[in-house]
């Protein structure tokens, strides 16, 4: 299985159904937190749910519809990204991610989903990566911005979560974005006297 380096001790794996055992416990320690903003929790509640979620992102993959990762520090599962929606006819995909509490502030998640989001435009020839979020939700409204992805607008009351519907904002990147932004931080980082 390949890991992706994300530093300070913490790496990208797939995730997949066989560890079903280690999602749940996972799950399990970030529950509350995780679930303010993200259905996750409520559809991963025993072992065969989450075994059952994750199965489903395994089809996704092998339909290449969907990717699933999960993002490990020191080895043990903290969280994850996704790519929920993976279109290669029309050249759209929607990332996500979640995190437990334990490993937030550490820029994880922002490192993580740079990794997916250069696959998805470099390997994969994506065009648009969209990203939803509820405006609620700084964190994830942050990384977004440290992305470099724009805010498109805002879909009113369109998520019935919890029984309350909630908005949901829209950002993106296209890939003309994505590669002049990482070429202008190629460039800013070789001219630093560290990077000579």
């Amino acid at each position: 299985m390949f890991a992706i380096p994300l530093g300070d001790g913490a790496e990208l794996r797939p995730l997949e159904p066989w560890q079903a055992e280690e999602f749940l416990a996972h799950m399990d320690r970030g529950r509350d937190y995780i679930g303010r903003y993200v259905g996750l929790p409520g559809i991963t509640a025993d072992l065969d749910s989450a075994r059952a979620w994750l199965q489903a992102y395994a089809d996704k993959t092998a339909a290449d519809t969907g990717r699933l990762y999960g993002i490990r520090l020191e080895g043990r599962l903290v969280g994850g990204v996704l790519l929920r929606v993976f279109d290669t006819a029309t050249g759209t995909c929607e990332a996500g991610c979640w995190l437990e509490p334990a490993a937030a502030g550490r820029g994880l998640v922002t490192r993580a989903v740079r990794v997916v989001i250069d696959w998805a435009i470099e390997a994969r020839g994506m065009h648009r990566v969209e990203w939803l979020v509820a405006p609620e939700n700084t964190a994830s409204v942050n990384v977004a911005r440290r992305l470099g992805m724009s805010r498109e607008g805002l879909k009113h009351e369109d998520d019935p979560y919890r029984g309350v519907r909630q908005d949901t904002e829209i950002w993106s990147v296209l890939a003309p974005d994505w590669r002049a932004a990482r070429r202008a931080t190629s460039r800013r980082g070789a001219d630093t006297p560290d990077a000579k």
